[in-house]
């Protein structure tokens, strides 16, 4: 395991050092929150040749929902707990060779399509854990930006400084390693083994 603190854009070599188990802490102002309804705009404003408001190359694009206010005018991240990120599976991979972001943060870890994609675009895919929305927010420090506020305050595409924000694990690298894939496999198998022994069939 190896701890790593990098500054947004990130590029793709640093995307490539990072290996499953490593620790990331990210810094910088290319930050952006994008669940469901973000990805697919963005992509659907691909296919029409629109550009989005932000650039997503190199940046750091965590699947939450966050719960904000207003204090004197300004937004303000004040929970931040991650999003199951198997929901974005279906835009994921595309989303990445589209538009070249370098880590994705999320919870419960993401499918073959995006594992594939990973691997060719070099970025990772980073678990921040479950239940944490204020420790989440601190390394939140600064709304930038509130686009896509049709879409309402979960779904929106917030634009975010961050300073010192993790521990992010690296679950998922660009080499193919997948701790999620690793931790079903291995289910699967302790299950047929138990299985068996009680003389249950599948």
């Amino acid at each position: 395991m190896t701890e790593y603190h990098f500054t947004t854009p990130i590029s793709e070599e640093e995307a490539r050092k990072l290996k499953v188990g490593d620790v990331v802490y990210v810094s910088g102002e290319h930050v952006y929150t994008a669940r469901d309804e973000a990805h697919e705009r963005a992509l659907h404003m691909f296919e029409k040749g629109e550009k989005p408001p932000v650039d997503f190359e190199g940046s750091v694009v965590y699947h939450v929902g966050p719960v904000a206010w207003q204090k004197d005018g300004k937004w303000q991240i004040v929970s931040a707990g991650p999003t199951t990120s198997v929901r974005m599976e279906l835009f994921e991979d595309e989303f990445l060779r589209k538009y070249r972001a370098r880590i994705i943060i999320g919870k419960g870890g993401m499918g073959e399509k995006t594992l594939t994609a990973l691997e060719e675009v070099g970025a990772v895919y980073c678990s921040f854990t479950g239940g944490c929305g204020a420790l989440a927010a601190k390394g939140l420090k600064e709304v930038r930006a509130y686009e896509w506020s049709d879409l309402g305050m979960p779904e929106a595409l917030w634009v975010i400084t961050a300073e010192n924000f993790g521990p992010l694990l690296v679950t998922m690298d660009s080499h193919g390693g997948s701790l999620h894939k690793e931790m079903n496999q291995r289910v699967a198998a302790r299950k047929a083994e138990v299985y068996a022994k009680i003389g249950i069939k599948e």
